[in-house]
């Protein structure tokens, strides 16, 4: 275990995700029902167009985020993860689209994150507050490596505000997911789809997304958006870093 890995909840993010970098993508496509591409497109449609030269993919994971970056923009990209198995496969899948020159993928903490004040000119998050102790604290660090100016845009799995799809989003991820999951991937991806339903729901009952709106903001961004996508299921946040 990497020795600065302290908190509990990044603790368990990497003993949970060391075991699965072979068949991440594919599961995740399919414990997402397919949503997971549509999703992340729908948050590097907030970055595109500004154009950085530069940019940060917090929880990086396996790079396809960086790789869909790098594809639609002409920047260098850096990756951020935890977990080295991870990024060991997200390496060999940026060599695989010809994009080593342009990503970088470093081993580090959403929470403490090994870049100088306004380094970045566009940042990227996905699927993170879930897995650190302070959601408040980590979205400050995060509004510090970026420019004032510079926009940031994460993806999160999300609740069906609708009650009908409430219902039927509790069933796929108590019932389904874990079926699917040791199915497909086995043991490890039965372990993710049981956690995962209540951890989602978990997560919003500590942190509406009300409070998460207000958090975005006291971090430091401003014009602040969200959309809510797959009747429920995803989350899509952005916002532009203060001038102040």
């Amino acid at each position: 275990m990497l020795p600065y890995i302290t908190g509990d909840r990044n603790r368990f993010a990497q003993q949970l995700f060391t075991p699965l970098p072979r068949r991440y993508d594919r599961l995740a496509e399919v414990l997402s029902m397919g949503q997971n591409g549509r999703w992340r497109r729908a948050m590097t449609d907030h970055i595109v167009p500004a154009s950085p030269q530069r940019m940060l993919d917090v929880a990086s994971g396996t790079a396809g985020v960086a790789i869909q970056l790098a594809e639609r923009t002409s920047a260098d990209v850096v990756g951020i993860d935890l977990t080295m198995q991870m990024l060991a496969q997200g390496r060999e899948n940026v060599s695989q689209a010809g994009l080593s020159p342009r990503i970088q993928l470093v081993v580090g903490r959403g929470e403490q994150l090994p870049f100088p004040d306004h380094t970045f000119d566009a940042l990227t998050f996905t699927y993170l507050l879930r897995y650190v102790d302070d959601p408040q604290a980590t979205l400050r660090e995060l509004a510090r490596v970026v420019k004032p100016g510079a926009t940031v845009a994460s993806l999160e799995f999300f609740l069906p505000p609708n009650r009908f799809w409430r219902v039927m989003w509790w069933l796929y991820t108590r019932l389904v997911l874990p079926v699917g999951g040791l199915l497909t991937g086995g043991r490890e991806w039965f372990r993710v789809g049981r956690f995962l339903g209540p951890n989602i729901s978990g997560h919003y009952r500590k942190y509406p997304l009300w409070w998460t709106e207000d958090a975005w903001r006291e971090a430091g961004f401003e014009n602040v958006g969200v959309r809510v996508m797959s009747l429920g299921g995803g989350l899509v946040m952005w916002g532009t870093r203060s001038n102040g």
